[in-house]
């Protein structure tokens, strides 16, 4: 399997460095300290820089004034934010943007792709279901009337939906079928409760009550949701690689100066296997991750759909970012633990990845009921 990045994608990856570059982990106050959320907004100034550098229209095809790439060239910007734990939407409201690129009506693309790409539209997306541990598409009910449809039901654990001007979130026919609804924040009947992630930023539980929208706010593609999942969880993948790999640095930065009986504990063989076994896992969830957004970019054939790679990279990622963070607090010690020095947001942000649309254990479902369907060989 070649890697290879192209030009392109490698230049989306060095922008989105340099903006970057900038970004203190450490400005808003600790998740550990704070008895609410960490912050009422995101961090609209980074969301600015992304836009100026062209890092919002990504996705965007050339016409809607976007560069027109893929979730590779996505996941590429991602891996840098969570290095920094950059407190933006833009996994979010990439993956919204995609998904209406590719599904929704001319009318739907002309309205909200320019304004994205600019940074003047915010859009996040709803995947959690009621629950977070149930099918998001069937938490909400759409029912047709008229020329329109009538959407009831809840959807929890929506992150910044608060500071988002647009929700898209699946629903269900009453045939069954999944649609995906573009509501605005405001829409009448929509209404939002405050939950706060692990990580400290505010969720909302967005409850929708006989919340009437036309068909030309919907996308009816039985195969949208479905792809927007995957661009989601993909994209989570590659917040975790990211993650992930600043821990790991900043663990080899400390061990190499912490000392213990004259020498650096870095040299100990117990510190030094511990830290390799972190870095095998952070390069088998790099593997994941690009077989994952290779195969929902290019849509190739294989022994199962891209869900299957998809299924697999979020197993990885899950599993991955947990042990590299645990690994981290046990050789970085008492001081891991400091909540002057960044690495307990680390820690409470790669737990908040570890779940986010499902946990380990609910991919391995999903994959196995994926083998059942696909028998191999």
């Amino acid at each position: 399997m070649d890697f290879t990045f192209t030009e392109e994608q490698q230049a989306a990856a060095e922008a989105a460095k340099a903006v970057f570059s900038g970004v203190a982990p450490d400005s808003v106050l600790s998740p550990a300290l704070a008895p609410g959320a960490v912050a009422d907004d995101f961090d609209r100034a980074l969301w600015r820089k992304l836009a100026d550098a062209d890092l919002l229209s990504l996705p965007i095809a050339p016409e809607h004034g976007g560069a027109g790439l893929d979730a590779i060239a996505l996941c590429l910007v991602l891996r840098e934010s969570a290095k920094v734990l950059a407190r933006v939407p833009l996994l979010e409201c990439s993956a919204a943007a995609l998904t209406i690129q590719h599904y929704g009506a001319d009318g739907l693309r002309a309205e909200v792709l320019p304004r994205i790409a600019t940074g003047d539209l915010v859009m996040t997306a709803a995947a959690g279901g009621r629950t977070g541990h149930e099918p998001a598409e069937l938490a909400v009910q759409a029912r047709p009337e008229g020329a329109d449809w009538i959407l009831d039901g809840i959807q929890t654990a929506v992150p910044w939906a608060q500071m988002a001007d647009r929700i898209l979130l699946p629903a269900h026919t009453p045939e069954g079928q999944a649609v995906l609804a573009l509501v605005a924040r405001t829409h009448p009947g929509v209404s939002l409760d405050d939950q706060i992630s692990t990580s400290g930023e505010r969720h909302a539980e967005v409850r929708l009550d006989s919340v009437r929208i036309s068909a030309q706010e919907t996308i009816s593609d039985a195969t949208a949701w479905a792809s927007l999942r995957n661009v989601l969880t993909t994209g989570t993948c590659a917040l975790a690689l990211g993650l992930g790999e600043r821990v790991l640095a900043m663990t080899s930065d400390y061990t190499s100066k912490r000392e213990q009986f004259g020498f650096p504990v870095a040299t100990f063989q117990a510190v030094a296997v511990q830290a390799a076994d972190r870095f095998i896992d952070l390069r088998a969830m790099e593997a994941t991750l690009w077989q994952a957004a290779w195969r929902i970019t290019t849509d190739a054939a294989g022994p199962l759909p891209p869900a299957g790679d998809v299924a697999v990279a979020k197993i990885w990622a899950s599993e991955g970012v947990r042990r590299v963070v645990q690994t981290a607090q046990h050789l970085h010690g008492g001081f891991g633990a400091d909540t002057d020095y960044p690495l307990h947001r680390y820690h409470a942000w790669a737990k908040q990845l570890e779940l986010s649309l499902g946990p380990a254990a609910a991919h391995e479902e999903a994959l196995g009921d994926l083998l059942a369907a696909h028998p191999l060989g």
